[in-house]
């Protein structure tokens, strides 16, 4: 099973809609769970994971673990905010701190597919901090795509008089939005589609071998 993962606060925003392609693209079983509304903590560092490797915060990150635990294949897509990945997708990952203890690395050895969302993909430092953690948990990453993000200053409102938002940065002040001014979204992303399609492909047809050797 795959186990695809969006840590956007956007329930199914472009971040989700790159995982989900992904998935699809494998060929084989999956599931998709988006992080929108969850409530997930950050480790507290209480150490009551380090003899059992069972982290002891209870929270919506539980069954969350459970099934990372249980996969073959994780695909992990992360935002960007303030230049960083957003705190629910670093919390995710935190906990899985709970998951290495006593040389056991609980995630070894599963295959990993990082997604990673910013309004300026190609200078993005989500990449990085997704294959920290996995290489950490001594998986393998087998394939990454970079989604270009929408950008809150199109939906918020104010944000065609906001001299420091990103629609005056991209085009100045305006007196409306039209669809030429939008962020693409991700169907619009025909490198990052093509991207999405190729690791999902080649995730797959390792997964395939395995089960076949």
């Amino acid at each position: 099973m795959v186990l695809g993962i969006s840590s956007s606060g956007r329930e199914n925003g472009v971040t989700s809609q790159a995982v989900k392609k992904v998935l699809d693209s494998t060929g084989q079983e999956y599931e998709y769970i988006s992080l929108s509304g969850k409530a997930i903590r950050g480790c507290t560092g209480c150490l009551g994971c380090a003899r059992d490797n069972i982290c002891k915060v209870k929270d919506d990150w539980n069954l969350i673990g459970q099934r990372m635990k249980d996969a073959d294949a994780i695909v992990f897509g992360g935002t960007n905010y303030f230049n960083m990945l957003n705190a629910l997708g670093q919390a995710t990952l935190e906990r899985t701190f709970s998951f290495r203890h006593m040389e056991r690395f609980l995630l070894a050895g599963k295959l990993g597919v990082i997604v990673s969302c910013g309004y300026n993909p190609q200078d993005n430092p989500v990449k990085n901090t997704i294959k920290m953690f996995m290489e950490s948990a001594k998986m393998s990453v087998i394939g990454s795509v970079e989604v270009g993000g929408y950008s809150q200053c199109y939906s918020c409102g104010p944000g065609i008089e906001c001299a420091v938002g990103n629609i005056v940065k991209d085009h100045g002040f305006i007196s409306e939005v039209l669809e030429e001014h939008l962020p693409k979204d991700f169907n619009q992303q025909e490198e990052a589609n093509l991207e999405a399609y190729k690791a999902g492909k080649i995730l797959g047809s390792i997964l395939r071998a395995r089960s076949q050797s």
